[in-house]
């Protein structure tokens, strides 16, 4: 439990917000950027499965149905450590003395759950040469950019998002860590089609949570009785999961996340940017949307 064990270094430690870099045009915490020769280099396992997500698109959600899955329903065992150091965060370069997510990717012996924010580009090498499953979670931008606006507001190790008018442009032109939101999707959408990626949508996942969940049973090779697949579902719902301090990231110091300003664990729900978007900003917003998305074949669900 590295950010538990290491937080009593810390004291009265003041975080402050990171310095944004760029990586090939992505923007990107500067202590990633720094350490990049190294994370291109990280050597995959054939045998590693790596969830990968654009922000505040499900994948803590999917994280925790991997490692049921992995556990075989067993919930004592996913409640062995906190999400974050159960699958290391590979980008990630958390204040010292924490370990960072590289590091405790390579501390571990495969196979491994990894899991990853960058987009398709600029994923390390070895996870296409080795073969890796990928298990791709993708959100509506609507709801995707509401949550990742509150997910910015209290999460100090990201850029301050300022006011919801400024963010709803930085977030539609790409100005926000790992990027636009567009090319990451669509990235990732073309990726499954030279490589293995089971691509899965956020909106199906709240839709249709077990039917979800089989898909990637059966993705990781596993066959479960109807009375695992039930325990996977209850354990993995929302309500079980905003109660476990083994995946709602209550055991982050607060001076890092703040869960008074907005829980990590906020709505899971499908429609919320109802509740943000102006009609002038939903005008916006679907100008843009028509324009990037022309000429995929990916389709998005922003009510159920």
């Amino acid at each position: 439990m590295a950010f538990q064990q290491n937080a009593q270094h810390f004291g009265n430690y003041v975080m402050q917000r990171p310095l944004i870099g760029q990586i090939s045009g992505v923007p990107l915490d500067k202590k990633t950027c720094d350490t990049w020769s190294d994370i291109w280099k990280f050597q995959a396992h054939s045998e590693d499965i790596l969830v990968a997500a654009f922000p505040k698109s499900g994948i803590t959600w999917m994280q925790e149905i991997i490692d049921m899955i992995d556990q075989e329903g067993d919930v004592e065992k996913c409640h062995r450590a906190p999400t974050y150091d159960r699958h290391p965060f590979l980008e990630v370069v958390a204040p010292k003395p924490v370990p960072s997510g590289l590091q405790l990717a390579e501390s571990m012996e495969p196979p491994r759950i990894l899991k990853t924010h960058l987009p398709a580009q600029l994923l390390p090498p070895s996870f296409w040469d080795q073969d890796c499953k990928v298990i791709y979670v993708a959100r509506n931008a609507k709801d995707c950019m509401v949550s990742y606006y509150h997910f910015q507001r209290m999460n100090k190790g990201l850029p301050d998002p300022g006011n919801w008018e400024n963010y709803f442009s930085t977030f539609l032109t790409g100005k926000v860590f790992w990027g636009s939101w567009f090319d990451h999707v669509i990235g990732w959408w073309r990726a499954k089609d030279q490589h293995q990626v089971l691509y899965i949508f956020y909106e199906d996942m709240i839709e249709n949570p077990k039917q979800e969940i089989q898909k990637v049973m059966r993705y990781m090779g596993k066959e479960f009785s109807e009375e695992v697949l039930e325990k996977i579902y209850h354990h993995t719902s929302f309500q079980a999961m905003k109660e476990n301090p083994m995946a709602n990231y209550s055991t982050i110091p607060s001076f890092v996340m703040d869960h008074s300003i907005s829980p990590f664990m906020r709505k899971g729900v499908v429609g919320d940017w109802k509740n943000h978007f102006t009609v002038f900003q939903d005008e916006i917003f679907e100008r843009e949307y028509k324009r990037r998305m022309e000429g995929t074949d990916l389709i998005f669900r922003t009510q159920l």
